[in-house]
């Protein structure tokens, strides 16, 4: 789906998705990745939603975000809350939902100036 231009540019937005990846201000990404508003993105090594460690999460935790939308890739799956430990603990809250989803609502908390950490899986 390919989504509408808006004056947020200067961000990293995202500006298309499917089912196999995502455009983020254009360019297409078709692995794991992380996202935040004021930063390029970067490869999340995260082969699939069944190996996520507490590990994914700490590098998360590193960003400092305000919140997490977790894209769990084509559904929405759920984190056990011993992964999200790290983020808990700084009150960082991390939602669910499928990657379509992840993605319309980080654009919409992201033109709202949170700091918001998106983060993508895609298997394969």
């Amino acid at each position: 789906m390919k989504l509408h231009s808006t004056p947020t540019q200067q961000y990293q937005t995202v500006t298309a998705y499917d089912d196999e990846g995502v455009e983020i201000n254009l360019k297409r990404y078709a692995h794991s990745l992380l996202v935040l508003p004021e930063s390029a993105p970067v490869a999340w090594d995260v082969s699939g939603f069944d190996s996520l460690s507490a590990t994914h999460f700490d590098a998360i935790n590193a960003l400092q975000p305000d919140v997490v939308i977790l894209g769990t890739g084509a559904r929405q799956r759920f984190v056990h809350p011993r992964l999200i430990a790290s983020l808990s603990q700084r009150r960082i809250g991390v939602e669910s939902m499928d990657n379509q989803a992840a993605c319309r609502t980080y654009n919409i908390l992201m033109s709202e100036g949170r700091k918001v950490a998106l983060a993508l899986i895609f298997e394969g």
